[in-house]
């Protein structure tokens, strides 16, 4: 199914105001793949004086010859000659192109690995060219080199783009849009799973049920999605062994530096680089319990910060050779057993993103944060949600639960006020605030709840 252009309104906005401008520009679209980097390159270019082309894995000469027959569209006889090379074809395109043309080149790292010298050349050709309204766009899905091509100070290209967008997951308030549902379960169970990457809705939305799409794209080895976590880090690890056996082991629920050196039988310095790697990527996020110094380690966990990779690492990776066994329907099975705790970590991480954009009682509250450690009473204690007031003055405590009749609600509520009581920073604010986050909204909204609906609503 063709899912519907959804918001990139700013992405959009940005790209067409560098391409309206009366001198040449450059551009540079980077970001995971299936994000929509290249959806948006169509919905945005302007008809009949744009060329798009995306490069692969084939020769330099096949490129040339290819593109050469794309920018016939807009300039005659473009692709009746042979350009022995990538100087004579780019210098003719800056030279014979109509004004306001652009040439977007989707994959552009595909094209580098074939032809090295092509940023160093770009970067004469942009040069030379300011002066005529004729653009360039360029556009990868590997982080790493797009990255090494623009943004780094020593690369050919630094400082000569006018827009550099990384085009990210969508927000899961999108996917009410997208899924055609406003149930709140419904858009956990599939947000858990698909986090906010497009192309997996898209192919989600062919199958009847998320169940089944789940069994046919991600479990079953003939799937679409089976190998995914593979091809996200090919584009951007030169080795993959490494940051594949950490994302699997945080999965699994080693959450700390020392456990994952311990299992992997490594020191945990040795882990510093593909951790560091894995963050930039965000593939995995670093967590601190509220209060703590962004200096301190001692309590840093990591945890996998894409709901596809997460549900990937947990369910689909232990099982690889039952799955390749044929042992397709267990696998489910198994995995519907225990899946409440995949949305529960999904639904408290949505809650605590949540508070940067509720008002709740009216005031502004920072992105919200889990805390652990020692309470009042020298008893271990775990607050789910905790957000300081913009102004600093007041604190919100929060716990988040999936489902909640009014007697698991009343116990919660008197859980939360003890560990408010015993929550050792607590002490520092004038007005202390309490919610419980709920997914399904089983109980009235003059109890002190935050439900899913209000959550999906404002996520980014």
């Amino acid at each position: 199914m063709r899912l519907k252009f959804l918001d990139r309104d700013n992405e959009k906005t940005r790209l067409l105001s560098a391409l309206a401008r009366t001198e040449g520009t450059f551009c540079c679209l980077y970001g995971r793949r299936r994000c929509g980097k290249s959806r948006l390159l169509q919905e945005t270019l302007p008809p009949k004086k744009a060329v798009y082309f995306v490069g692969d894995e084939r020769e330099s000469t096949l490129h040339r010859a290819a593109l050469a027959t794309a920018i016939s569209e807009i300039i005659p006889g473009f692709g009746e000659v042979t350009y022995p090379d990538w100087n004579s074809l780019l210098e003719r395109w800056w030279r014979d192109a109509p004004t306001g043309a652009v040439l977007a080149l989707d994959e552009f790292p595909y094209l580098v690995k074939s032809s090295p010298e092509l940023p160093s050349l770009i970067q004469k050709l942009v040069d030379q060219n300011r002066s005529k309204r004729v653009h360039l766009v360029i556009s990868g899905s590997s982080q790493r080199m797009m990255q090494g091509l623009v943004l780094a100070a020593s690369a050919p290209l630094y400082g000569r783009a006018q827009e550099i967008i990384r085009v990210t997951p969508l927000a899961p308030a999108w996917i009410q849009k997208a899924f055609k549902t406003t149930k709140p379960k419904e858009l956990l169970e599939i947000y858990s799973v698909w986090g906010g990457v497009p192309r997996y809705w898209e192919l989600a939305l062919d199958y009847p049920t998320i169940s089944n799409a789940v069994e046919q794209l991600v479990l079953d080895p003939l799937g679409v999605l089976h190998a995914e976590p593979r091809r996200l880090l090919l584009d951007d690890l030169r080795e993959t062994a490494q940051a594949a056996s950490v994302l699997s082991l945080i999965g699994q629920g080693c959450n700390r530096i020392s456990e994952i050196a311990a299992r992997l039988g490594k020191p945990a310095t040795s882990l510093t680089r593909p951790l560091a790697r894995l963050l930039e990527l965000e593939l995995v996020r670093r967590e601190q319990p509220f209060g703590a110094s962004e200096r301190s380690n001692k309590k840093t966990l990591y945890k996998i910060d894409d709901p596809f990779l997460a549900y990937w690492f947990r369910y689909v990776e232990p099982n690889r050779s039952r799955l390749e066994a044929g042992m397709l329907k267990a696998v489910a099975r198994d995995v519907g057993k225990n899946i409440q705790h995949h949305h529960g970590e999904v639904w408290e991480d949505l809650a605590r993103r949540s508070m940067a954009h509720l008002k709740l009682d009216g005031i502004e509250w920072s992105p919200g944060q889990r805390w652990w450690g020692t309470g009042l009473d020298k008893k271990p204690s775990e607050i789910d949600v905790v957000a300081e007031s913009a102004d600093g003055r007041a604190l919100l405590i929060g716990e988040a639960r999936v489902s909640l009749n009014r007697k698991a609600f009343e116990r919660v509520q008197r859980e939360l006020t003890r560990k408010a009581t015993g929550m050792p920073l607590a002490k520092r604010y004038d007005k202390i605030i309490q919610r419980v986050f709920v997914v399904e909204q089983e109980l009235p909204r003059s109890e002190p709840l935050v439900f899913g609906r209000d959550v999906f609503r404002v996520s980014s």
